[in-house]
This record gives structure tokens, C-alpha cells and sequence, in this order.
């Protein structure tokens, strides 16, 4: 167990360092350029090494992660970045991380069979406690934007596309196997992120080009100087490389050998991992609370990797 855990905790990690990398990137670029700019850079990376070393295109679960990246890099991460200005960073994370856990788990349960026993859901119910714990606003910390209602909307749509695009993957991992494919490994993992992320970029494009034709884009920040334009190419750089190439990479390398319904707790714990990273990188000083949510949902992993 402890080896087929070890990509879920890497796929955290490495969503953890992403969120440094892309917080950098919009306020240089903007939400929807530092979202195109990233995929961009996942998809030239994993094309390269897909079409190569991997796969390419000729796996018999191709169509299912093709559609997997529609719903959860499409659908889930225009959701995320529309509920954003809505809820703040704080609501939408909880809302997504909490939600797309048991929606996975759920769905896997009633499409695929797969059925967590009742130790691995208390510990992954607890990993969301904690998350829950040091992210939930406060009088002392509250939401940064004025929270409206379409938002919840917006952050249920980001949690189903998460949920479940993590879901359809399960049964493209399930295709391959029939198909007598090898899934249990990394270079399956990168190549099915390769396939996701190229169909999510497609989708994110037309998005895209259908708020500037209707304008509705919004502008790039216009105080940047140049120096900041310049490190921001490297802050998407590493935005694309932790995010989508490692960080997904290791999510579908997770999702081959383990249920999603262990998985998205355990990746819903990047948050937490991004509060020590963006205060070695940037002295932000983590609060008590967030503290004890970290402990919690530490612990929580813990037990989770032993349960059975």
C-alpha cells in the first residue's frame, strides 16, 4: 500500500508547489492567460515525452481521458478560476477539495464497484476535516471578496469536474487493463495526463476565444513592469512543469492503481503543503489554525495509508 500511495502524496506535493508558481503567474498574466500559458507548457512537455517514451495516442483508453480532461481540466478548472472572484481563494479550495472527494468516491461506487471500506472513508473524512479546519474563513481572516451566491454555484461545478473527471479516468484505467496495457507505472501516468491535458487546453482555447469575441476578457494587469513580465515567464514555466506535467502526472500515475475515493483526500491536502512552501519562498507566516488543520489532515494520511 505504501508504494501505491507514494504517487498520491507526490501529486500533492507538487499541486502544493503549483500554487506558488501560478498565484505569480496571474497576477502577471491574469487568470485566463496564466491558464492558457500553463497548459500550454504541459501539453509541449508531455507531447514530447508521450510520443516518444510513451504511448502517444495508440492506448485503447484514449477517448476516456480525452473526456476526462474535457470534465476536470476543462469544466473543473473554468469553474475554479470563475468562482474564484466570487469566494475568494479560501472558499473556493474548501468547496472544490471537500466536495469532489465524495463525489468521486460515490460515483466510482455506482458506476465501477469499486466499494472503500469503512476505515479508508473515517480517514479520508478526516483528511478533509483538517483541510476544513485551516482553510475555512474567519472573523479574524475573512473571505477577501464580497461573496456572492453564484459562486457556491460556480465552486459545485469546479468540484463535479474535479470529481468526476478523476472518475472517468478510474474507467480508462479500467479499459487499458482489459486491453492488456501496463498501468500500473509512471509512464502510463504521464501519458494519460498528456491525452487530458490536450483535450482541457482545446476547451480552455474556445473559452478563451469566446469571451474576446463577446468582450468579456479581461484585461491583463497593467501595473507590471518590465523586470516582473520577465520573471513571470518563469514563474508560468514552473506553473505548467509542477502543475499539470508533475502534479497531474503523479495524479493519474495515483488514479491507475488506487481508488479515487483515497486519492482526491489526499491531493485535496496541497493547500496545507502550499502554506510551509509560500512561507519558505515568500515568509508567509502560517496561523494557528492552519497549523492544527495541517495536523489533522497529516494524521488523517497516516492512518488512511495503513487502513484497509
Amino acid at each position: 500500500m505504501g508504494q501505491r500511495m507514494l504517487a498520491s502524496f507526490l501529486a500533492a506535493f507538487f499541486f502544493a508547489l503549483n500554487a506558488t508558481c501560478a498565484s505569480h503567474s496571474v497576477r502577471t498574466y491574469g487568470s485566463t492567460r496564466a491558464n492558457i500559458g500553463r497548459l500550454i507548457v504541459a501539453v509541449v512537455m508531455l507531447g514530447l515525452f508521450a510520443h516518444t517514451l510513451g504511448g502517444g495516442f495508440t492506448s485503447a483508453s484514449l477517448p476516456w481521458f480525452l473526456l476526462s480532461g474535457v470534465i476536470g481540466m476543462g469544466l473543473g478548472d473554468l469553474g475554479v478560476y470563475a468562482a474564484l472572484p466570487l469566494l475568494g481563494s479560501r472558499l473556493t479550495v474548501l468547496l472544490t477539495q471537500c466536495l469532489a472527494a465524495p463525489l468521486a468516491a460515490l460515483g466510482e461506487w455506482l458506476w465501477l464497484g469499486t466499494r472503500l471500506t469503512m476505515a479508508q472513508i473515517l480517514w479520508g473524512l478526516l483528511i478533509l476535516a483538517g483541510v476544513a479546519i485551516a482553510m475555512m474563513p474567519s472573523r479574524k481572516s475573512p473571505p477577501r471578496v464580497k461573496v456572492r451566491a453564484l459562486g457556491f454555484l460556480l465552486g459545485f461545478i469546479a468540484a463535479c469536474g474535479q470529481g468526476f473527471g478523476a472518475l472517468v479516468s478510474r474507467k480508462g484505467v479500467n479499459v487499458a487493463q482489459a486491453a492488456g496495457e501496463a498501468v500500473s507505472n509512471a509512464t502510463f501516468g504521464l501519458t494519460a495526463a498528456y491525452q487530458r491535458i490536450l483535450a482541457g487546453l482545446v476547451l480552455v482555447v474556445l473559452w478563451f476565444v469566446a469571451l474576446r469575441l463577446l468582450g468579456w476578457l479581461a484585461a491583463p494587469p497593467a501595473q507590471v513592469s518590465a523586470a516582473d513580465r520577465r520573471s513571470g515567464r518563469w514563474w508560468m514555466l514552473g506553473n505548467g512543469l509542477a502543475g499539470p506535467v508533475l502534479g497531474v502526472g503523479c495524479y493519474q500515475w495515483a488514479l491507475a492503481t488506487t481508488p479515487s475515493g483515497i486519492v482526491l483526500p489526499i491531493a485535496a491536502t496541497a493547500p496545507l503543503l502550499s502554506i510551509p512552501i509560500a512561507f519558505w519562498l515568500e515568509g508567509d507566516r502560517p496561523t494557528r489554525r492552519a497549523i492544527l488543520g495541517g495536523i489533522v489532515a497529516v494524521g488523517g494520511c497516516i492512518a488512511l495509508t495503513a487502513a484497509r
